[in-house]
């Protein structure tokens, strides 16, 4: 009965490329994961996401050369890669994971913006520069990915005209945190942090 299962056409046709799609998801996130772990320069995670990876991708293209005249499972194996993708970005998102470094450029009087994100608890460093047209105010924050939205969101309030920019920050000394907002002395979990 089982083996007639597995050579029916609802087995072949449907099951089958379900399973390659949903099996290629969930590789390709952790794909995007671990290659988000290797750029924060974690040496824990990214190896143990890459072992289920692979193990989950040598499985799925097992099934596909065990059928090779079976065209669904083509589809299904492109597009689960293509829905990994996106799944893949939309769950570092949501992890918001590292920390990032915001630079603001304004023109304005920098006072007032300064005090708000320093009564906000963010470490401030602030810098009079000159820009294209005259004298600028440069303010520098490195914050929790997290709570980087809710700066610029301070920052529009104050002057939707502002330039910034934001980068992510591979390490910070965490020696001393007082200079980063949202940040414990820590950081992150001791088995999400770099060996030293």
């Amino acid at each position: 009965m089982e083996v007639a299962f597995l050579d029916s056409n609802w087995f072949i046709y449907g099951l089958l490329p379900l399973l390659i799609f949903l099996s290629r998801i969930v590789d390709v996130t952790l794909d995007t994961l671990r290659i988000v772990f290797i750029s924060r320069g974690n040496k824990v995670i990214a190896p143990i996401l890459g072992f289920f990876e692979i193990l989950i991708w040598l499985i799925a293209i097992t099934r596909i050369m065990d059928n090779l005249d079976n065209v669904t499972t083509y589809f299904a194996y492109a597009a689960g890669f293509a829905v990994g993708n996106y799944v893949g970005l939309k769950v570092e998102e949501k992890l918001a994971m590292g920390m990032q470094m915001i630079r603001i450029v304004t023109g304005r009087n920098a006072s007032e913006l300064i005090g708000t994100l320093r009564e906000k608890g963010f470490g401030v460093t602030a810098v009079d520069a000159e820009g294209k047209d005259g004298p600028v105010h440069v303010i520098f924050l490195v914050t929790k990915r997290q709570v980087a939205k809710e700066v610029i969101s301070i920052v529009n309030n104050y002057n939707p005209k502002a330039f910034y920019s934001i980068e992510d920050v591979r390490s910070v000394n965490l020696e001393n945190a007082s200079y980063i907002s949202g940040a414990t002395k820590s950081g992150s979990p001791r088995w999400m942090r770099k060996a030293r």
